[in-house]
């Protein structure tokens, strides 16, 4: 029996979802695993015996993830599984930009208690004026599940999309409109676009990737959408582009003391994955591959081990092994393993970084005292013993 935390409140589809063999515990110091939605794990100290985390979304900013790596323990998240709620969010970002709707639906209500506010409206309502969507240029940023969608909304929507992606993989590539324009140098979304939205995630090399100088590159009156990460704007340089006119508007679902200051912002408080068909599909998404990976050891939409899937157990012993990526690793695992006597079957190694997984399918009898034997190994960082 395995035992899940949950961290946040997971949707019940989800927990349900985990099914024969799971169940919910309230103590962490229990856990095999644990589900996380927003809660931050940087400082918390995590069981050495726990196997997996499942972020129920797409970012995973909250969890220490080379930590967890060291551990042998598997991050998950779900990618994709939330894609269209921000999609709409976005959506509904463009079209508060491009219409005042924000500044009208304010003076009704001030204007409420006037008996003539029809009357008064129709003076009032050229102060709100917009333009129209259809024929402006948008640049998506970041053509994966929620770029690649909006993209394509952005094409229904009768605009012309501009796409950068120096990753874009195969998948998102066929799933694009076929009109949407793929460039290969952000310099030709700074200076052609009227409204740029950035969907990509906050790492290392992504933080504060649109600052003074690209910020400077983009069209007059450009308007900025960003629903991905705070952290990818240089929120300083943008407030001051926003007083001057330079961009007419920053549409933002991060509210922080910067933002929520900004003239000419419309800050929403973190809502974009925030409905419950995203929250149940993320929910879902993630007990799925919790329960693949402790059930069967495979590994999908990890974000610190490579994906490995041998489908269900049909051997005697399925072996899962952490350890450091270090040459003639792989010859003491198998050697150690053909010493015994027993078959392998089906063996998969996958390495990320200074970490690597190695699923090892073996006919035979391989016991607990083989198990230790190859756990003894340096370089070993965790092993698992998993039967039908």
């Amino acid at each position: 029996m395995y035992n899940v935390h949950c961290l946040n409140n997971i949707a019940k589809v989800g927990t349900d979802e985990l099914g024969a063999g799971f169940q919910l515990t309230d103590s962490i110091r229990e856990a095999d695993a644990i589900m996380v939605r927003s809660a931050s794990l940087h400082e918390m100290d995590l069981p050495r015996d726990l196997l997996a985390i499942a972020r129920a979304g797409a970012g995973v900013n909250n969890i220490p993830i080379e930590r967890c790596a060291d551990y042998g323990i598997v991050v998950f998240n779900t990618p994709g599984a939330n894609a269209n709620a921000v999609k709409e969010m976005v959506i509904s970002g463009l079209l508060l930009a491009a219409r005042d709707i924000v500044g009208g639906i304010e003076w009704v209500e001030e204007n409420s208690d006037d008996p003539n506010v029809g009357k008064q409206a129709e003076k009032a309502k050229k102060d709100f004026a917009g333009s129209e969507l259809a024929g402006k240029n948008l640049g998506v940023i970041g053509l994966g599940a929620i770029g690649a969608m909006v993209a394509n909304a952005g094409r229904s929507l009768g605009m012309h999309v501009y796409g950068y992606d120096p990753f874009l993989s195969i998948k998102y590539a066929w799933s694009l409109d076929r009109h949407v324009r793929h460039v290969n140098n952000l310099a030709d979304i700074w200076a052609n676009c009227d409204y740029i939205t950035i969907h990509v995630p906050a790492n290392d090399k992504t933080k504060g990737m649109i600052g003074r100088d690209e910020i400077a590159a983009m069209k007059d009156g450009v308007v900025l959408l960003n629903y991905a990460r705070d952290a990818l704007v240089d929120e300083i340089a943008l407030t001051e582009a926003l007083q001057t006119g330079h961009v007419r508007r920053y549409m933002t679902d991060f509210a922080n003391s910067v933002t929520t200051q900004m003239k000419h912002a419309v800050v929403t408080p973190h809502l974009g994955a925030s409905t419950k068909e995203a929250e149940d599909n993320c929910a879902i998404m993630a007990a799925r591959q919790l329960r693949s990976y402790l059930l069967e050891g495979n590994i999908e939409n990890s974000v610190n081990f490579e994906p490995v899937d041998f489908g269900p157990i049909t051997c005697d012993v399925r072996m899962c092994i952490f350890h450091k990526n270090v040459p003639t690793m792989l010859g003491q695992i198998a050697g150690l393993i053909s010493a015994e006597g027993v078959n392998i079957d089906n063996m998969s190694s996958k390495s990320r970084g200074d970490v690597a997984y190695t699923l090892i399918d073996i006919t035979g009898d391989f016991d607990q005292d083989a198990i230790s034997r190859l756990s003894a190994i340096d370089g070993i960082i965790r092993v698992r013993a998993l039967r039908a």
